[in-house]
């Protein structure tokens, strides 16, 4: 699978093969030279992993395209559910289908979500992201994509701003690199299988557009799958705000010159691999496999061209609605699967054996049910990703200097992004509040204060994750503040002076000193989960 390559000029250029999804080639020997280099080296070589633009897929120029529009319209082509014509994402027959009621109980929920979105996300998040979990219905995938990003709020305060950057004269040179890639972008899809058809002239208008839009950043090329992406399932305008929310909110700086934020991403993805997966992650590290060899398509084309494509279109659900800790689960659970037992790293002994392991997925590691089944269990929340990158970002500022690229800027999801937004408010708890009713000093009785909240977190996704925070952050060692995001900076959190060690408890109510006890059965995780906190809560109500 082609990988990009960082140029000189420090943009992805490297062409991306010609037939989506599919695994094919071999790690050239300078790939495996440069490995073990320094970042910059592995970089350079990230495209050797399938070859250069003239040995992809063995497709050429004039095969890369299956016909003109008469051509495709003449005679009767069979297409999947999906709209594919053949390749590796075609979809057969046989799948499993949802029943005909299930499917129409579904579009009625969700248009009733429509009706009152701003509440379902203020008050009901928890039930928006289970929903989208199971799956959005492909009826209704391009109302919700937009409504979940927020893309159709930038496209009712833009009208007409979308022609205004069409007209614009736009860089030659990315204009050029753009026309260039339009046939490389699912050839095999009956959207885009038309050299010069409906399909590639208007993903050349919305990749064309965001130059415009945002010249300093100009053209990625793995822009062009993810627009393509959005353009089978909404019209040009739409899916030009979703790709803005895309590149802006969701993964800001994964398509800018240098590549920074992904690099960044690479050593965050490194580390949480080594928590989730020890083995996998000793494994490659022996053989010095960087991330930066096999995540790069992985995350910036947000799986498009690796996993089957009903496995995309239902991870691109749970990625609107949860941000990019879906795509650092996707991945932790395909390395997972496939390097994270004995048996089936007896077959790898090499460097060769495990990349041409890792681009050459096999089936049943990419199941629907079971990869989404794995993701939804896989224990890494928003506050693990933003702790790690906290402790790579002090990394790279000692060994590589300063980083331009500023990860603050990227929003985890819906409820984040609906946050930020001026028109919309999220119900807040009250610091000052549930500190007083755990701290130290409060009666025992003010546990009934905290069965109100614990109520709450039933309604509000919201609301528990900030008391979560509060509590681990009240009452964990030393050690552990500061690595948390600071939701009320006003109110600072007073770390023990002597420091205190994981297995001391705390001077306070026998009740509160749980939260010690529970986080040392749970591993030692401060950011308390839901369930956690249920069971926290039950015993303490009998003790009290």
């Amino acid at each position: 699978m082609g990988n990009p390559t960082l140029q000189a000029s420090g943009k992805i250029s490297s062409s991306w093969e010609s037939t989506p999804g599919k695994n094919s080639g071999a790690l050239s020997s300078t790939a495996a030279e440069s490995a073990a280099g320094p970042p910059e080296e592995v970089l350079a070589s990230a495209s050797l992993m399938s070859g250069t633009l003239e040995s992809l897929s063995g497709l050429g120029d004039d095969c890369s395209s299956l016909g003109s529009d008469s051509e495709i319209n003449g005679p009767v082509r069979r297409t999947d559910k999906y709209g594919f014509l053949g390749g590796a994402q075609y979809s057969e027959s046989s799948e499993a289908e949802i029943a005909v009621a299930v499917a129409r109980q579904r579009e009625m929920k969700w248009l009733d979500m429509f009706r009152n979105w701003d509440k379902w996300i203020s008050r009901r998040f928890q039930k928006v992201k289970m929903r989208c979990r199971k799956g959005i219905p492909c009826s209704l995938r391009s109302k919700a994509w937009q409504l979940l990003s927020n893309s159709q709020e930038l496209l009712d305060s833009n009208p007409g701003k979308f022609e205004e950057l069409e007209q614009e004269q736009g860089d030659p040179k990315w204009l050029d690199i753009i026309e260039k890639d339009l046939h490389r972008q699912f050839p095999f899809h009956e959207m885009f299988a038309a050299r010069g058809g409906h399909g590639q002239q208007d993903l050349y208008r919305i990749l064309k557009a965001y130059t415009v839009y945002r010249p300093d950043e100009g053209y990625c090329q793995a822009q062009a799958p993810v627009a393509a992406v959005l353009l089978m399932h909404m019209p040009a305008e739409q899916a030009f705000w979703c790709l803005v929310q895309i590149c802006e909110k969701y993964l800001p700086g994964y398509y800018s010159a240098g590549l920074e934020a992904i690099q960044l991403d690479g050593e965050i993805f490194f580390s949480l691999l080594r928590r989730v997966c020890p083995m996998a992650y000793r494994h490659l590290k022996k053989f010095k496999i960087d991330p930066i060899l096999y995540m790069t398509e992985w995350f910036m084309c947000i799986f498009s061209r690796t996993l089957p494509w009903s496995c995309v279109l239902h991870v691109w659900d749970m990625f609107f609605c949860e941000g990019v800790k879906i795509v650092f689960r996707v991945g932790l659970v395909l390395l997972k699967q496939m390097l994270g037992s004995v048996d089936k790293l007896r077959e790898l002994q090499g460097m060769y054996e495990t990349m041409e392991r890792l681009r050459n997925i096999p089936p049943e590691c990419i199941r629907e049910d079971v990869l989404v089944q794995e993701v939804v269990s896989l224990s890494v929340t928003e506050a693990l990703i933003e702790r790690e990158c906290s402790v790579q970002v002090r990394k790279w500022r000692v060994s590589r200097g300063v980083l331009t690229h500023q990860p603050s800027r990227r929003l985890h999801g819906t409820r984040a992004i609906f946050e930020i937004t001026g028109s919309r408010h999220l119900p807040r708890v009250s610091y000052h509040l549930v500190c007083t009713v755990l701290s130290p000093n409060a009666e025992t009785g003010s546990i009934y204060y905290l069965a109100f909240f614990f109520f709450c977190f039933l309604e509000d996704g919201y609301l528990m994750d900030e008391i979560s925070y509060i509590i681990s952050s009240q009452f964990c060692c030393t050690e552990c503040h500061g690595v948390h995001r600071p939701l009320a900076p006003s109110v600072p959190v007073q770390p023990h002076n002597p420091p205190l060690s994981i297995t001391q408890k705390l001077p306070q109510p026998e009740y509160l000193n749980k939260t010690v006890l529970w986080r040392e059965k749970h591993g030692g995780d401060n950011n308390l989960s839901l369930s956690v906190l249920e069971d926290l809560f039950i015993h303490c109500t009998v003790d009290c």
